[in-house]
């Protein structure tokens, strides 16, 4: 398996380090960080670790689909810049992707915050992933680049991208929950409150299903401290 790692940053420069040096531990094909115009120190980072770094416009859709376009290898992993991999991981996806009826997935999630309430959440979202077959990109989506590419890679879209590629990559076959875990930040939930993430996130998701237009989910969404989701107009 050549495994490429593409991490879409905005001004990540408290852990663009580690998603960087634990992704290594995955022993990947490359590492590509597409950046979206940080201003801060992401960029000087990354460029002193073992990645390569392109610049491109801002929005996570389009920020992975540029680090896409460059990868050259035959699985992508798409990593947020606030989360880690265990090494695990690698085998973990190898193994799985030997059977042709899965043509990719994502990870358990562990919230890197203590309390029962963070651990409901994070059973509450694999009850979504093997129910709707729905994962976030903050679970790690993971893919054959030959599929990524029949699907047209991430809708140009400023919000839900990642549900809107996973609604397409179900219909491709049996999607894989791997056990991981896959670290995430505790940010956004601490910032708004675990509760009302999870609410806003449930409803976003609703929305979307009803048909309304992600770019007018994305005028109604209030993006965490560093927002990689939504250009400026």
């Amino acid at each position: 398996m050549k495994l490429s790692v593409i991490i879409p940053t905005l001004n990540e420069a408290d852990s663009i380090r580690k998603v960087i040096e634990t992704s290594l531990a995955l022993l990947p094909h490359e590492i590509i960080v597409a950046d979206g115009g940080s201003t801060d120190q992401t960029l000087a980072m990354a460029q002193q670790l073992d990645c390569r770094v392109i610049e491109c416009s801002r929005g996570r859709a389009v920020q992975q689909n540029a680090g896409a376009a460059t990868a050259t290898g035959d699985v992508l992993l798409f990593l947020h810049a606030d989360s880690w991999l265990v090494p695990e991981a690698r085998g973990q996806m190898e193994s799985t992707l030997q059977s042709p009826a899965i043509p990719g997935g994502a990870f358990y999630h562990r919230i890197d915050a203590d309390g029962l309430l963070f651990r409901l959440v994070e059973a509450g979202d694999a009850l979504r992933v093997c129910s709707t077959r729905i994962a976030y990109g903050d679970q790690g989506i993971f893919l054959r680049r030959a599929v990524f590419e029949a699907l047209g890679g991430f809708p140009n879209v400023r919000l839900m991208e990642d549900v809107r590629l996973m609604k397409s990559l179900r219909d491709r076959g049996r999607l894989a929950l791997l056990p991981g875990p896959l670290h995430v930040s505790a940010r956004r939930w601490k910032k708004h409150g675990a509760i009302r993430q999870t609410l806003r996130n449930w409803c976003l998701l609703t929305a979307e299903h009803l048909g309304v237009p992600p770019d007018r989910l994305a005028d109604l969404y209030i993006p965490h401290s560093n927002p990689v989701n939504l250009p400026r107009k």
